[in-house]
């Protein structure tokens, strides 16, 4: 099953805006998830927690969300948002992504990251978001989101002690980013 609303589409995955109506699968993912996630992230697990959050990547312009799809059944395989968009002279966002248990393993979100990495560096006459830079900030223990960012090509920045709070405490968190320069020089535009 293909949906015509998806943003960009890759062999496995497809990536389209959220809405409201996602909820009921997006928090059950969430739920089944719960040990793929922990210590790592808390995404909304209750339909009174999914609908802000769906709203506020879905209205103005400081953020954008994506579900990834998995193409053959629609079904909701993970997140990828950038959040803190700021224009002028910056061009950058930060990046906050997730698989769910039932996809994790499986390259889905490599696929989606590389999906979302084209359209944020894609010009914004061309429906992209018109990016320079990207940043995901990743805590160290955290291997499979290292591996993720290392992967798409994003290079090590540095340390940021006590980062964000996250599961109950101030989180440590590497800081990774690329840009689109990078993404060309690498070749990387190829594959996203």
């Amino acid at each position: 099953m293909t949906f015509s609303t998806y943003l960009r589409e890759g062999e496995r995955v497809g990536l389209r805006p959220f809405r409201l109506a996602d909820g009921p699968e997006f928090t059950a993912r969430v739920h089944e998830s719960r040990d793929l996630h922990r210590p790592w992230l808390a995404p909304p697990a209750t339909i009174e927690e999914y609908e802000p959050y769906a709203a506020r990547l879905t209205e103005g312009e400081g953020r954008a969300g994506f579900l990834v799809c998995e193409r053959e059944t629609g079904a909701i395989a993970g997140f990828v948002n950038v959040n803190n968009i700021v224009r002028g002279a910056f061009q950058c966002g930060a990046l906050g992504y997730g698989a769910f248990a039932h996809a994790a393993g499986r390259g889905l979100l490599r696929e989606a990251l590389g999906l979302v990495l084209a359209h944020a560096f894609a010009p914004e006459a061309g429906d992209g978001l018109g990016l320079h830079r990207l940043e995901a900030n990743v805590q160290p223990g955290n291997t499979a989101s290292v591996a993720l960012v290392r992967g798409a090509g994003f290079r090590l920045e540095g340390l940021s002690p006590d980062f964000l709070y996250v599961d109950g405490a101030w989180r440590d968190h590497e800081r990774w980013a690329i840009t689109a320069e990078m993404r060309v020089r690498d070749g990387a535009h190829r594959t996203g």
